[in-house]
């Protein structure tokens, strides 16, 4: 039992509430519903007289093309970033834009420096590191358990 509560405490203890994310591009088709959800509700409160006009409502639903990933602009000096590039994946902190060349030091080696063209970069899988509420919330849920077995334990 008591190795089992000392295993918990250590990869509770190792455990991160950071994680690396994609940030989901924002999808258009979304946005245009969310706005015809909206006209909708607007055309439903318009006065009766510009009912009766006959003028046709304007088409708020045209197609957007998305916007072109820029690496550049993803990856700002002093980010926290997991790119891939060539199939191999970094954990990386970004120092600077050298021209078209991304230069980055590993997270753990600051000494070690890194030079990436924009090219050569998976735009698609670059990963910022974020707070994870729901990793945070679980870590929390196990230390007030692990609190209250504890005290539990020491009355008994």
């Amino acid at each position: 039992m008591r190795k089992n509560f000392y295993l918990i405490i250590v990869l509770c203890s190792l455990t991160s509430c950071y994680t690396y994310q994609v940030k989901k591009p924002v999808d258009p088709a979304a946005n245009n519903k969310q706005d015809s959800k909206n006209n909708t509700a607007l055309a439903n409160t318009a006065s009766p007289q510009m009912n009766n006009t006959g003028a046709a409502p304007q088409n708020l639903n045209a197609v957007q093309a998305p916007a072109p990933v820029n690496v550049q602009e993803k990856l700002a000096p002093g980010k926290n970033v997991k790119i891939e590039v060539n199939g191999k994946s970094y954990k990386v902190i970004v120092d600077r834009w050298e021209s078209d060349s991304l230069v980055a030091h590993p997270v753990r080696n600051a000494k070690t420096s890194l030079k990436f063209h924009k090219n050569q970069i998976n735009s698609e899988k670059i990963a910022e590191k974020r707070f994870s509420q729901p990793i945070a919330d679980i870590l929390t849920v196990t230390a007030y358990t692990a609190i209250g077995v504890g005290i539990y334990l020491l009355v008994r």
